[in-house]
């Protein structure tokens, strides 16, 4: 079973999420593990894919899109295609991919809004159900 950990913000705001997303992507490179980041819409993919060359001076993340069929330390999808497990997925989605079962780590990224918490509770159930290791850190 998978350790999931939910980081939750005390923003509201998406731009929080996508940072957040980019500092642990970042922190679990360093530390030489492979990351997929999974979004909501290729639009929320394009976007991070921007943001992880700029959301800290000097910071460097080796990534690519993964529809592309770059072979990078951190991918960026959507949808539910087919992701070969790596290290940690983090998750920007309303939903539990299918694929996050194959993961040995999962990031579920919250953020203050009601309707964000509220669908993040109902993946803390899910994943609680299906006997995963939890845990939850307010950021």
């Amino acid at each position: 079973m998978a350790q999931v950990d939910f980081y939750v913000l005390d923003r509201v705001d998406e731009h929080s999420r996508f940072t957040l997303a980019c500092k642990l992507a970042e922190k679990a490179w360093r530390l030489q593990n492979r990351i997929h980041i999974h979004t909501m819409s290729q639009a929320d993919a394009k976007r991070l894919d921007e943001m992880l060359w700029t959301f800290r001076d000097g910071s460097f993340v080796p990534h690519g899109l993964a529809d592309a069929g770059n072979d990078v330390p951190v991918t960026i999808g959507h949808g539910d295609d087919d992701i070969e497990p790596r290290d940690l997925l983090i998750t920007l989605c309303d939903e539990i991919p299918a694929f996050a079962g194959a993961f040995p780590r999962v990031a579920e990224l919250v953020t203050s809004d009601e309707t964000c918490r509220a669908k993040s509770r109902q993946r803390y159930a899910t994943y609680r159900d299906q006997g995963h290791k939890l845990d939850t850190h307010k950021i």
